[in-house]
């Protein structure tokens, strides 16, 4: 038997996005962010309301991306909660630290170890933003022997909008374009 839930907006999992900006000052910034995903090759939507980041992007035409990690759940959770218009120091709050992206005109934030370095496309018709991700810089601590990106040395969070909460992502638990295979 199965239980119906309604309209709910529950496309599993949610990434805990962090968005980097730099506002007119040059001051960092950054927000949480869980509504987005892969628009297209090499692109990355984002569903945003209009508020300071969204200023701060059409601004700069740029903008960073981090993934929320178990090491900085409440850093990320943090600075989704609190405006940098009201508290225009939340990064130092939350013990974050930035340097300027090598690509774009937008902050790194050093505590996530992976960042994607964005230009803005375009809001959509919806509001969307659509960006373009011009270059992904990791850690070496995140890399495995091969110099790639492991996630499973991320320890990585998604958001869970059924319970509120955040959760760990887990381990591999297959191989993606070849498991699959068996059943052929």
């Amino acid at each position: 038997m199965r239980k119906n839930f309604g309209k709910q907006t529950w496309v599993l999992p949610q990434p805990v996005l962090i968005i980097g900006t730099y506002d007119k000052a040059g001051n960092p910034d950054a927000m949480n962010a869980a509504w987005g995903g892969v628009y297209d090759a090499n692109k990355i939507v984002i569903s945003l309301s209009p508020h300071k980041t969204t200023e701060n992007i059409a601004q700069n035409k740029a903008f960073t991306i981090s993934f929320g990690d178990v090491k900085n759940m409440l850093a990320s959770d943090y600075v989704g909660i609190v405006s940098a218009t009201k508290t225009p120091d939340k990064l130092e709050k939350a013990g974050l630290h930035t340097h300027r992206a090598e690509y774009v005109n937008a902050p790194v934030i050093e505590e996530f170890p992976v960042t994607l370095e964005c230009t803005f496309e375009k809001f959509n018709e919806d509001g969307n933003l659509v960006g373009k991700i011009v270059n992904v810089s990791a850690d070496e601590e995140v890399l495995d022997s091969n110099g790639n990106i492991d996630l499973g040395k991320l320890d990585l969070i998604i958001f869970d909008p059924i319970a509120a909460a955040y959760r760990k992502v887990g381990e591999k638990v297959g191989n993606a374009f070849s498991d699959g295979k068996k059943l052929i």
